[in-house]
């Protein structure tokens, strides 16, 4: 199928790996210019590097090493490239722990990484988007939106707040002019944040990591973790053409481990 999205522009959060990386990939072999932002210089570029090996001809594939929760790196971004057709949102999420241990500090950063960062890039971008009849934002949030992990209260509280902000925005006026807003939903795929968890929940219960893992993926009706791929490939379809009368949603993809009906 083609996206019919060759030729736009996007810009890619924590894309040196990851389901960043995923979400670049995807893109950018549909024919998208892609400027991929992550803070690991060395990991960026390595990425980056083989990602234009992948591309069709006349793609672009840049990249950028700052940090997309600050302004400075907002501001880099931004004069790198202006005017982005796609922005897919995506920053490290918070460490897991104990609410009793989080000082407002530690609130403040997972808000400010997870909740109020996304909102910038959109107030920064959607307004173009809207003007020239085309726009696709992706925030890439978490399935603990809609089932809440215990030890990932910092994560649960900055992006459930990012869930509401959308929800209304996405059904503004700017549904008419072209510019859509979801947010995907991941729950266990194989990357560092999961092993992560895994090793927190480890400690907890007294077991191995593999034990957890196990347990964990055991637990999954699709009986393993996701991809970065797959993720991607998600994406992708999200920004299509395609996908223009899909707004303001959570999509989760988690190989059917959420229980409910809705």
């Amino acid at each position: 199928m083609d996206l019919g999205i060759a030729g736009k522009w996007a810009l890619v959060g924590g894309a040196s790996k990851g389901l960043g990386l995923g979400c670049a990939q995807a893109l950018a072999r549909e024919g998208v210019h892609v400027l991929m932002v992550a803070r690991g210089a060395p990991a960026l570029e390595a990425a980056a590097a083989e990602l234009r090996s992948q591309v069709p001809a006349g793609t672009q594939v840049q990249a950028l090493a700052c940090d997309i929760t600050t302004a400075a790196g907002r501001e880099a971004i931004f004069a790198q490239h202006r005017d982005f057709d796609i922005i897919v949102t995506n920053a490290g999420g918070p460490p897991p722990g104990d609410f009793r241990s989080w000082d407002r500090d530690a609130w403040i950063a997972a808000v400010d990484a997870n909740m109020l960062t996304p909102i910038e890039l959109i107030k920064a971008s959607i307004d173009g988007m809207a003007a020239r009849g085309f726009g696709r934002i992706i925030n890439i949030t978490s399935s603990s939106v809609k089932a809440p992990i215990d030890i990932l209260g910092l994560s649960n509280g900055a992006r459930s707040g990012l869930t509401g902000f959308v929800a209304g925005l996405a059904r503004s006026k700017i549904a008419a002019q072209g510019v859509t807003l979801n947010n995907l939903l991941p729950g266990a795929f194989d990357t560092d944040r999961l092993r992560a968890t895994q090793a927190a929940s480890a400690v907890k219960m007294g077991k191995s990591v593999d034990e957890v893992a196990n347990s964990r993926r055991l637990a999954i009706p699709a009986q393993r973790f996701g991809t970065a791929e797959e993720f991607g490939q998600i994406c992708a379809f999200l920004c299509s053409m395609q996908a223009g009368y899909l707004t303001g949603q959570n999509i989760l993809l988690d190989g059917g481990a959420y229980p409910g009906t809705f």
